[in-house]
């Protein structure tokens, strides 16, 4: 799967060129997992802005509640949440259900939800192993899977196909010291979404991997609580800072345009040219 890298301007290379048309997504529906907060936050704005009704899931009802408040605005299309957890499987099939039965069809699937973990390779047990990788990985497979079973019976009815980002990180193609739970379960991503793109071409189903980079986000904030690897990761990155969920938005606005019709398997990297250092 080619990498598609950014320059220092946070736009990815893959994406270099597109400038999304005012309502590029207007009258598409988008589901973002984990969209109540952290980059899912922010990603599932910059869709809202670019016209797309949006669907966030979390786990956290009040998160979730509180998060819509501040999507809303009257210039906005229509913004709506539920509760689900990933992780289990009749909670994102009755998620998938949810969001279709609300707004009558879903185009856009965003893949988002996912925890960290850090903790030395030989100390990591076996449990917090299963726990991460379920959420990461597991939570991917079942959420696209409801996602491309709805896709394919749309193309079948001549209603097209629709777009699948699975949201990894710069984890999945470099190495970092203890994160090799989490560092799996995003590479683990890639190997789904290649595997996605080449089954559901042929139903109109694209399926593209968003990679952040180091990013400042409300839900970890603990991740900038060391002066020192703030400095180290900001120093090795030549855009000379940490992203923000704003640097994601021409990406993710991209990856979801309907008219993007033959981008599909690719591996979309915005990191300000972290992992080519």
């Amino acid at each position: 799967m080619p990498r598609r890298r950014v320059g220092t301007t946070g736009v990815a290379a893959g994406c270099r060129g597109y400038a999304a048309p005012v309502g590029a997504l207007s009258g598409r529906v988008a589901v973002v997992t984990g969209g109540n907060g952290g980059i899912g936050f922010g990603l599932a704005a910059a869709l809202l802005d670019a016209g797309a009704a949006v669907d966030i899931w979390g786990r956290d009802e009040a998160k979730t509640a509180a998060a819509l408040e501040r999507l809303r605005r009257p210039d906005r299309p229509r913004v709506t949440g539920r509760r689900c957890d990933v992780t289990d499987e009749p909670d994102v099939e009755a998620a998938f259900a949810g969001a279709v039965a609300e707004h009558g069809e879903v185009h856009v699937t965003v893949a988002n939800a996912g925890r960290g973990g850090l903790a030395p390779f030989v100390d990591t047990t076996l449990a917090e192993w299963r726990e991460l990788v379920a959420t990461n990985l597991d939570g991917v497979f079942l959420t696209f899977r409801e996602a491309a079973r709805h896709m394919k019976e749309r193309h079948a009815d001549g209603r097209g196909g629709g777009a699948l980002v699975a949201i990894s990180s710069i984890a999945a193609i470099h190495g970092a010291p203890r994160h090799a739970a989490y560092s799996a379960s995003k590479a683990g991503l890639l190997g789904l979404v290649r595997s996605a793109a080449v089954e559901l071409a042929r139903y109109g189903v694209r399926a593209n991997a968003l990679l952040p980079g180091w990013t400042i986000i409300d839900t970890h904030p603990e991740m900038r609580e060391d002066p020192a690897f703030v400095e180290v990761t900001t120093r090795r990155t030549p855009a000379r800072r940490w992203a923000t969920p704003d640097d994601l938005r021409q990406a993710i606005v991209f990856l979801a345009d309907p008219g993007a019709t033959f981008h599909t398997g690719d591996t979309v990297v915005v990191d300000g040219g972290y992992t080519i250092q």
